[in-house]
């Protein structure tokens, strides 16, 4: 990169004169007091995701300012900007729906936007792939920190986090197992803090891939908000931020086919949400790189589950910060790794295992030789129901379920489910198979994390505790269950799942793999001829009429097709 294309002269406005382009870009920004001096260093960008809104953020105005105090160490000039910021909780319809908007917004301000790297902050569970995707299409240096995992609370003697706890606490409040009085005190101590989930949800997960993919400083997915480890991580990513701008090092020199796989034996150790692999994907897309999930359910029969987090296990992710954090998983999985990946530090994983410090005694991660479950967390499931592919978290799962056959309990809708699950007249029983259709990404829209389907209130006061559930949706990582997700091709489009009326038999086998209606294809054709597709409210315009335009089925990420590297699905 030439000077012209550094720092304050690099993607000057279009006034048909350069010079006056940097001539007024400066007169503007020395309004807010800088230098001349200041302003001819290594300018490096944070995105500032900060928000009111976003509870799982809120220790980003204290990152920031670590940020940038590493950045001024290293002699650059820090400047931070804000883009969209996406709390699961807070957005409407979902988060996914805005995931691809926010990396949208991401990529445009990293381009329109003198910077020769960048420090990505995001946390809540859609930021962190939404601004991967946004750097990785950008082309700019960039590193990403995350804003880390909230504390534990207390409940009655008992530690409780988010949000696995939350659901835990819900289902007993709705199993008439504890009263108004307790689920209101639960609520004010599940979230004690700032910070996001502090189990093994999508926001964990995504913070311990996005490490194993090279994209954040060792032992950064880890440390709590609120530590002070938190902050010197901050620090020195201000640090490696300076540095990526000197070496040119970008986000494709990084995030290889074989730093993706790497990625996904990780996901698979962890336990961790079935999200992450829909957002690794999509962020791989971003860079012309296929995401095969035969392979990947392949990689699930050769790593197995060592994290001892809830939801698949009992702790949370401080306890796993003071196990040594993804060191210590690496060291477990390192037979299966690349360690010849490079990371944004310029060394490759296996040299940045080689200087970690040494390991000491942890009940946290099991030896690969012991390990908490016997395969990966995750198994991908085909047959006439999910031609594209179904996921199920099977770690998390009840292993007297996996495989199973029962009657099909339909709900057309999220809309006909809160109606109807709960109607003491609903025909349900236990060894029925609730189905949810018309919850995928053009379906509802946005493939909300409506996959944990409650189990009916009659049930629930009758002591079930799990069901087979399967739908086109998305589970929250924090959930847990006998749950069949991002069954592909989606109802709204057609697919088979569409296609299942109360009473059909559906077979779960997971051992080989497979989920199937037991419905001749004779029967299958005639319903397909009153096949019709959802009409949404607002559908003609604004970013509801790109969204349904052009966004994609899960297995390809719900990216939207124009995003990708090669322009199309």
């Amino acid at each position: 990169m030439t000077s012209a294309q550094k720092g304050m002269r690099k993607g000057l406005t279009n006034y048909g004169d350069s010079g006056f382009s940097l001539f007024l870009r400066k007169a503007f920004i020395k309004g807010m007091g800088y230098s001349d001096d200041a302003l001819d260093r290594p300018i490096i960008g944070i995105v500032n995701t900060s928000s009111g809104y976003n509870a799982c953020h809120a220790n980003v105005p204290d990152l920031i300012e670590a940020v940038k105090r590493g950045v001024m160490l290293s002699g650059g000039l820090p400047i931070p900007f804000p883009t969209i910021s996406i709390h699961e909780a807070f957005s409407h319809p979902t988060s996914m729906y805005l995931r691809n908007l926010m990396s949208i917004d991401t990529e445009e301000l990293i381009r329109a936007q003198p910077m020769d790297a960048v420090v990505l902050i995001g946390g809540c569970d859609k930021t962190v792939p939404a601004q991967l995707m946004g750097a990785a299409s950008a082309g700019v240096p960039a590193v990403q920190l995350v804003t880390g995992p909230m504390l534990t609370g207390s409940h009655r003697g008992e530690r409780v986090g988010a949000c696995t706890d939350c659901r835990r606490f819900w289902g007993r409040y709705r199993a008439a197992e504890i009263d108004d009085t307790e689920i209101a005190e639960v609520n004010n101590q599940l979230v004690p803090g700032g910070g996001t989930c502090g189990v093994m949800g999508t926001a964990s997960t995504m913070a311990l891939v996005t490490e194993a993919l090279g994209m954040m400083l060792p032992g950064g997915a880890t440390p709590p908000a609120v530590s002070a480890d938190r902050r010197r991580i901050a620090e020195s990513t201000g640090q490696c931020a300076v540095e990526l701008a000197a070496a040119r090092r970008t986000p494709e020199q990084i995030m290889t086919p074989e730093a993706f796989r790497n990625a996904l034996i990780v996901l698979l150790a962890i336990g961790g949400s079935t999200n992450a692999i829909i957002h690794l994907t999509a962020v791989a897309g971003r860079l012309g790189i296929p995401i095969d999930l035969t392979e990947f359910d392949n990689l699930s029969r050769q790593v197995s589950v060592l994290v001892d987090l809830k939801p698949s296990g009992q702790n949370y992710m401080e306890d796993l910060h003071d196990a040594g954090g993804l060191t210590t998983i690496l060291r477990e999985l390192r037979p299966h790794l690349n360690l010849d990946c490079l990371t944004v530090t310029g060394r490759t994983l296996g040299e940045e295992l080689e200087a970690a410090r040494p390991a000491w005694k942890q009940d946290i991660v099991a030896s690969a030789k012991a390990p908490l479950y016997p395969q990966g967390g995750m198994a991908v499931l085909r047959g006439n129901l999910a031609p594209g592919g179904a996921i199920i978290k099977q770690s998390a799962a009840s292993p007297d379920l996996l495989n199973h056959r029962g009657r099909a309990v339909v709900f057309s809708s999220l809309e006909d489910m809160a109606t109807r699950l709960d109607d003491p007249d609903l025909d349900v029983e236990a060894n029925d198979v609730i189905v949810l259709q018309n919850a995928g990404p053009k379906g509802a829209p946005g493939m909300p994390e409506a996959g944990y389907i409650p189990i009916p209130r009659k049930l629930a006061e009758r002591g079930v505790k799990d069901m087979v559930r399967i739908s086109d949706a998305r589970m929250s990582g924090t959930a847990s269950g006998t749950i069949v997700l991002h069954i592909s091709p989606e109802a709204a489009i057609g697919g088979p799942l569409g296609l299942v009326r109360d009473g059909d038999m559906i077979e779960l086998n997971v051992s080989e793999r497979r989920i199937e209606l037991l419905v001749d294809e004779a029967t299958l054709a005639e319903r397909r001829k009153s096949f019709t597709a959802p009409v949404h409210e607002g559908a003609k315009r604004g970013y509801m009429n790109l969204y349904l335009n052009t966004v994609l089925q899960a297995e390809e990420g719900c990216d939207f097709d124009f995003l990708r590297a090669d322009g199309k699905s």
